[in-house]
């Protein structure tokens, strides 16, 4: 598969998720022209949707498909955040807290796991999940440092 393809069909993924009169009315574009930038027919193969279109469909998408497509043509790994936290972080204490709180969910879940001996595939992921929230949490705490710092 060429990138134009990969990207061609993670592009209709993302209209098709958010459903082509969806997609009409967020982005002002036709069916027509919405359905060439995902076309496989020679005469539109240069013909890809704009980063401001694709960013306007993620926000109501359920995935982001053609950022994940991108990224996995860089070969960089994304986590996407389905569940939404309770509140916002408001500062480093906050954080500590959470990234301890989390540290401990991450524990339990490896004591759990590892009980036989070995880590099943579903352990694994579980594993995992854990260790994707503590890296949300790091990064909420990096970049409320960052605030205090400057």
């Amino acid at each position: 598969m060429t990138i134009a393809s990969y990207l061609k069909k993670h592009t209709e993924a993302l209209v098709k998720d958010v459903g082509i009169e969806s997609a009409c009315e967020i982005t002002g574009k036709s069916k027509a022209t919405l359905g060439r930038y995902y076309s496989d027919s020679d005469e539109h193969d240069d013909r890809f949707m704009p980063i401001d279109v694709v960013a306007q469909l993620e926000g109501s998408s359920r995935f982001p498909h053609v950022t994940a497509a991108l990224a996995d043509l860089r070969g960089i790994t994304l986590s996407y955040d389905g569940e939404k936290r309770n509140a916002t972080s408001s500062g480093v204490n906050q954080d500590v807290v959470a990234l301890a709180q989390r540290f401990g969910m991450l524990m339990a879940e490896y004591n759990q796991a590892i009980g036989d001996g070995k880590i099943s595939i579903n352990e694994a992921k579980r594993l995992l999940r854990e260790t994707l929230a503590i890296q949300q949490v790091l990064l909420e705490m990096k970049l409320n440092l960052e605030e205090e710092a400057s």
